[in-house]
């Protein structure tokens, strides 16, 4: 099958990479030195089970998508809508979408832009990029997928390459589950430069006070939404540092780039959303805010680079 990746940062490259070791003819476009790097020499998945050079195709250009049966588009959601608009052209008739990204609107703002319809994904995976062609894997990897026409034979096919997926009724739910997630952690890890594990195993601190802070200021604007998280949301949360111990926060990898964060659509989603239904967010606002005024110093922030 042809795929193609348009945003192959950590994200896109993992999932990229691992249905590339199955025998999928895989298409990265990502940035120019990453994509310079896998022509070259192949794309280096390191995971915690294996360390493997796989072959791929990489470009800079949407139009790449050419021909490809599935498009998975990984970019940042500050990128949404011109990613879209790049991709439009190029997509071929019949091509399965699937939105591969944080936030809880992605999918529908990109299938505004593209007219036709996109499957939302929930990513649960602990990636980073350690060099260029390089994309290292801490944890987790599985996917929640909406029904469609497709799913199943999408669940299948990555089930094969070693991808859990599940089809849910529920993605809705589940991607604002995901989005609490990235409000406990993201911030605080761009903020103090720690993993996840860091985070959490630090005595004397109320870290723990902090985290029920956040979720139950989204827990408010998502039932304010009509969006019931689950009942174990905040223990999700505590755990989940256990299970990617190691990890630094998307948020705070781009940061550490000189790359302008998707804060914006994570606490700062939460703050804005909760402005409209006239719900106060205070904690979320003052990481939200934390976060901006990091990115005030960086050059690619400045230019409006994702």
């Amino acid at each position: 099958m042809k795929i193609a990746v348009m945003g192959a940062g950590a994200v896109g490259c993992y999932y990229g990479g691992m249905l590339a070791r199955a025998g999928h003819e895989v298409t990265l476009i990502a940035r120019a030195h990453h994509a310079e790097a896998v022509n070259a020499q192949g794309l280096l998945l390191e995971t915690q089970a294996f360390a493997q050079r796989v072959r791929v195709a990489a470009g800079t250009d949407a139009s790449a998508v050419r021909g490809a049966q599935w498009v998975l588009v990984c970019v940042k959601s500050t990128d949404t809508e011109s990613a879209g608009r790049a991709l439009a052209p190029h997509l071929a008739e019949g091509a399965v979408v699937l939105s591969l990204q944080n936030g809880v609107d992605n999918a529908e703002r990109l299938q505004a832009v593209i007219g036709r319809p996109v499957i939302p994904a929930v990513v649960y995976v602990a990636t980073e990029m350690a060099g260029p062609g390089h994309v290292r894997h801490h944890g987790r990897g599985e996917l929640v997928i909406a029904p469609s026409p497709t799913s199943a034979d999408i669940a299948t096919t990555l089930g094969a390459a070693g991808v859990p997926v599940q089809i849910s009724d529920d993605v809705a739910g589940a991607l604002w589950a995901k989005l609490v997630l990235n409000c406990a952690y993201n911030a605080l890890s761009a903020i103090t430069r720690l993993p996840y594990g860091e985070i959490m195993n630090s005595p004397g601190l109320a870290v723990p006070q902090a985290m029920q802070d956040i979720v139950d200021e989204c827990r408010q604007v998502a039932q304010a939404s009509g969006i019931a998280l689950p009942a174990d949301t905040l223990d999700a949360v505590l755990r989940l540092a256990a299970t990617m111990p190691a990890q630094m926060s998307s948020t705070a990898q781009d940061l550490a780039r000189g790359k302008r964060s998707e804060i914006d659509h994570l606490n700062g989603f939460i703050v804005h959303r909760g402005e409209a239904l006239g719900i106060a967010t205070p904690v979320n606002r003052l990481l939200h805010t934390l976060v901006r005024l990091l990115e005030k110093n960086l050059p690619a922030a400045q230019g409006g680079a994702a």
